[in-house]
């Protein structure tokens, strides 16, 4: 899987929700892109990942 342009290497089968987590990230202040389309939140964990999917994770900082 390739994740902000870089090969991941996952472990076990799971969905993007627990990936998310797996990464120390806040699930309410990121965006996730799957293969060019953006994933609704709410269906992150019925989104099971694959290991020739792409993944594009923004996160959103506040700032002033």
């Amino acid at each position: 899987m390739v994740v902000n342009g870089k090969q991941h290497s996952w472990e076990r089968p799971a969905n993007l929700m627990e990936f998310v987590e797996s990464l120390g990230l806040d699930p309410r202040t990121v965006a996730v892109e799957r293969n060019g389309a953006i994933v609704r939140r709410e269906t992150w964990p019925d989104v099971k990942l694959e290991q020739e999917d792409r993944l594009e994770i923004i996160r959103f900082v506040g700032g002033g």
